[in-house]
């Protein structure tokens, strides 16, 4: 055996293979591993130019694998205004007015993350809010959850929306009560009628973003991400080939192309597919969500009683997008959220299954956060994979109770129920509508901790081992490369991570403060603290 490219001695490496548990040392020979084992033995494998790092008796994992996030999205919104610590409507009007101040007249102003439930007065906001200071200056601003927007009159304005405009399928315009005239609220469908008045970002700016990106989830320990692309026409996939004409990639993304995209042409663009970058199959969406009271439910809000929700489009329309792509080959994705449009996309891939034959297609269930108790164990019936994302149990518990009484939260992020149904849960993060840190996501599915450290459905906690579990192998067998990545062991992807802290040994609230000292992926170090 030639010897190894990189070797990395005294650490404690959890393995992900339960009958392998910990060993030593590992050694690698350009993107895979070749050897894991004792310091004593993987040392014999190391020449004089090998890279060795001792990793001081610290934790190495598997490279955490995001299941649901958006890079270019993110990236970019590395680089527009963040709301996020906005605690009142009265911060929120004024971090606006600051970023305002520093754009030139008529650049529209992007950004987001703010989130209404957080705040002191937690009513929507209005375009009264921040129009004094925005009357040359067109606003976007996304809620957290990325299903509602606030947008002023510059940009009602420069979109032609107008107390005549009529809501759009799988959207609302929110108007006032008396006028009828648009607050500047836009919910789901209906933000794209002030994208579509947006001027694209360049190419240069496209590609500025995934490098923002790609470097904050290396920093995280992120070696692969499975991107849900939320943009028009394949520009995701034109700009991650682009990046990597140019640039090494440094996370691994595969990319699942909005549905109706490929319904409309049945093409896919042709570029180079590999372990680096990969077309993984199309997304979808039967509902909206719960903080923008759009996701579908059986019964009405609580606070709401004449609103259930939205379905973003018709059940038989989607059922027949959803089974051509199926007979092409294609993973279905789809985001459902409430309790209705769970059952809604169980029903379709269940006639999906039956109509294309049996094959392992692994359906998806992206978020899968309020489910009946039946529909729990339909789940594991169908072998549909419950991608999840435990950081927005953070958020939602603080006033899901509000909005969906107590007796619907008991199924609210079922972790533990849908294991033990035999599902598996393949973690993410929704970066950026929540942060991509993994290890936040462990601590929340582990502890189900609040702010205020009152747990949440606590009787849906899981393990460490099942948290991990469902960032690395569950998240490889979501994306149909367990072959490839998720263990580390001879043949696997070289793929991993080096903690500050063993998660496994530490009091559960303290993992997410544990800091990733160094991040290899495909055998090269792309991150060292």
């Amino acid at each position: 055996m030639a010897n190894a490219s990189l070797v990395i001695l005294n650490a404690a490496v959890w393995t992900g293979i339960r009958s392998a548990g910990r060993c030593q040392a590992i050694a690698v020979f350009d993107d895979r591993i070749v050897a894991t084992g004792s310091n004593a033995d993987i040392s014999l494998l190391a020449g004089s130019a090998t890279t060795v790092i001792d990793a001081g008796g610290k934790l190495v994992l598997p490279g955490f694998n995001d299941s649901h996030a958006h890079l270019l999205l993110g990236g970019r919104q590395l680089m527009a205004v963040d709301l996020r610590n906005a605690r009142s409507r009265a911060d929120f009007a004024a971090e606006v007015a600051s970023a305002a101040r520093a754009l030139p007249a008529g650049r529209w102003l992007i950004g987001g993350n703010w989130d209404n439930g957080a705040w002191s007065d937690p009513g929507l906001p209005a375009k009264e809010d921040i129009d004094p200071f925005t009357r040359a200056t067109p606003v976007l601003l996304t809620r957290t959850d990325l299903h509602m927007g606030l947008v002023n009159s510059a940009a009602l304005s420069a979109a032609g929306i107008t107390a005549g405009t009529p809501d759009p399928a799988g959207g609302a315009i929110i108007r006032h009560p008396v006028t009828g005239e648009p607050t500047g609220i836009l919910k789901d469908a209906a933000l794209e009628l002030i994208r579509r008045a947006i001027p694209p970002p360049s190419m240069d700016e496209s590609l500025t973003a995934v490098g923002n990106a790609s470097e904050l989830a290396a920093s995280l320990g992120v070696t692969s991400l499975q991107d849900m692309a939320v943009g028009k026409e394949w520009e995701s996939w034109r700009v991650f080939q682009a990046f990597r004409r140019q640039r090494a990639l440094t996370v691994r993304l595969g990319l699942h192309m909005p549905l109706s995209d490929w319904f409309n042409t049945r093409e896919i663009p042709v570029g180079q597919q590999d372990s680096w970058l990969k077309l993984a199959g199309v997304k979808a969406f039967v509902d909206g969500s719960l903080g923008s009271s759009t996701a579908l439910f059986f019964a009405p809000y609580d606070d709401e009683p004449a609103n259930c929700g939205l379905l973003m489009q018709p059940a038989a329309e989607l059922g027949e997008q959803l089974a051509a792509a199926d007979l092409a080959g294609l993973q279905a994705a789809v985001h459902a959220i409430g309790d209705k449009a769970n059952r809604i996309l169980l029903n379709i891939y269940d006639e999906v299954a039956v109509q294309n034959g049996s094959r392992d297609r692994r359906f998806r269930v992206e978020h899968a956060q309020h489910l009946c108790a039946e529909d729990i164990c339909r789940m594991a019936t169908l072998n549909a994979i419950a991608s999840v994302q435990p950081s927005h149990l953070i958020d939602d518990g603080r006033w899901a109770e509000r909005r969906i009484g107590p007796e619907r939260t008991r199924f609210a992020y079922p972790f533990r129920s849908l294991i033990s149904a035999g599902v598996k849960l393949a973690f993410g993060s929704d970066w950026p509508v929540a942060p991509l840190n993994p290890l936040e996501g462990i601590q929340a599915a582990v502890t189900r901790k609040l702010d205020n450290g009152r747990p949440w459905h606590p009787e849906q906690r899981i393990t460490v081992e099942e948290a991990v579990n469902a960032y690395t192998v569950n998240a490889a067998y979501a994306e149909f490369a367990e072959n490839e990545k998720g263990v580390l062991s001879p043949g696997m992807l070289a793929d991993f991570v080096i903690l500050s802290q063993d998660i496994f040994a530490i009091p559960p609230e303290d993992i997410a403060a544990t800091k990733v000292l160094c991040t290899v992926c495909g055998g090269k170090i792309v991150y060292e603290k």
